[in-house]
């Protein structure tokens, strides 16, 4: 009679174990749909950007040193696995990242010593006209990224 006893009371915890690990499970799958709805709605505003800012510097409504900074930081962004690495996919694009991601901006620009300023527009601008016909067809190509 005990015996039974035992077994019914261990069914019972087994069952109530199992329940709730199922219970768990049901959970995690849940979290993890909201999780991925999530980065995939990240990865299409992030590549909306992407899209945007391409389109404006292929057609001359964004200045390239401007683009390039805004491109190379926001593909550097994607939520993926594998983002795209914009120093080997994107070379004139990068280089010019590169020149400027370090360059002053708004109030730090308007302190600086204005021979100072224009020695370093200068040679950005140098810069960018060597690489525009480049950036142009690597903007074209990002246009075209599709990481769905």
């Amino acid at each position: 009679m005990i015996t039974y006893v035992v077994v019914a009371i261990a069914v019972a915890i087994i069952a109530s174990l199992g329940f709730y690990a199922g219970k768990l499970l049901s959970q995690l799958k849940q979290q993890q749909q909201k999780q991925k709805h999530a980065r995939d709605a990240r990865i299409a505003r992030i590549m909306e950007s992407v899209y945007t800012i391409a389109l404006a510097v292929e057609q001359q409504q964004c200045n390239l040193s401007e683009g390039a900074i805004r491109l190379v930081n926001l593909l550097d962004s994607v939520p993926i696995e594998s983002p795209p690495n914009c120093e080997r996919d994107y070379p004139a694009l990068f280089e010019l990242f590169s020149h400027v991601r370090g360059l002053p901006t708004h109030q730090a620009r308007k302190e600086m010593d204005k021979t100072l300023r224009a020695k370093q527009d200068h040679i950005r601008e140098e810069l960018e006209t060597q690489l525009e016909s480049r950036i142009l067809k690597e903007v074209a190509d990002i246009r075209y990224l599709n990481f769905s």
